[in-house]
């Protein structure tokens, strides 16, 4: 089990955006020293901002703010990777902490060198909120302080886990990175099939965000395995039965498989494209 890293570590955060701020956010919120965290941000109104909302130093480079970075929080869109650290130089040994989607390790090695502790993730957007998961990856060799480190930065936006291989976070992109979307579609079936039955529409909408609040919160908190939580509610021959027997037959398990097996492809696309990108 990791250990909360120390927040005297100087935390340098390569790109302003919504997830980054959720990060920084989060981190004050821990009691992170706003002293020790910066941020380059190009435009300058984000930048603005940033040191509005945070008090922290933002620069308008990443050279500016990473040479006495303890770790570098690589915050940009993957196609502004290359671009956005050219300049970068860092001292031995910093972690560079990538939540860039399809960046790969080898990509990110080639761009800064090997001097570097090197972790790739992949939060999602509940983080903006607090509540994300991501899951991270460390290769083999890498330091049990640049992996607490790591925890420490992202378990401020939510909960993480660690998986083995560089590869599983494409699967972890297609269940959690892409999944609050699903639920999104979900909520707005539920919500057009109320209206549908008669329902006036804005009823229909607050019953459906609600059961799904609701049902989530039951996940978290029930201590029960999911499928038990719905052998509860699904009385032999009532109207929930009815429903997710035809939700079986018309085979979402098959569709959800299908859908993830194809965000996990896509995501392998695109680190290919990155990996081969001058």
């Amino acid at each position: 089990m990791t250990q909360p890293a120390s927040p005297t570590a100087r935390v340098a955060f390569i790109g302003g955006g919504n997830m980054a701020a959720a990060l920084i956010g989060g981190l004050l919120k821990t009691g992170w020293p706003a002293a020790q965290i910066a941020v380059a941000e190009p435009q300058a109104a984000r930048a603005d901002w940033l040191r509005q909302q945070f008090g922290v130093q933002v620069a308008a480079s990443a050279a500016e703010v990473s040479a006495d970075a303890d770790a570098l929080v690589l915050a940009v869109k993957p196609q502004q990777m290359r671009e956005a650290l050219a300049g970068v130089a860092t001292k031995p040994g910093a972690l560079a902490l990538s939540i860039a989607a399809g960046v790969r390790l080898a990509t990110l090695q080639r761009l800064l060198g090997s001097q570097l502790r090197y972790v790739r993730t992949m939060p999602n957007t509940p983080a903006l909120f607090g509540a994300g998961i991501t899951g991270l990856y460390a290769p083999a060799g890498t330091p049990a302080e640049a992996r607490d480190l790591a925890q420490t930065l992202l378990a401020a936006a939510g909960a993480c886990v660690w998986v083995e291989r560089e590869e599983e976070l494409d699967a972890v992109t297609a269940l959690s990175g892409s999944g609050p979307a699903y639920f999104f579609l979900l909520v707005e079936a539920l919500r057009e099939a109320g209206s549908a039955l008669g329902l006036k529409p804005e009823i229909a909408a607050q019953l459906a965000a609600q059961t799904c609040i609701g049902a989530a919160r039951m996940v978290a908190d029930a201590g029960q395995d999911v499928s038990s939580l719905r052998a509860n509610v699904t009385s032999k021959g009532g109207t929930t039965e009815a429903a997710v027997q035809h939700l079986e037959s018309a085979g979402l398990r098959a569709i959800f498989a299908e859908a993830l097996a194809r965000a996990d492809a896509r995501a392998k696309q695109l680190g290919d494209a990155l990996d081969l990108a001058p």
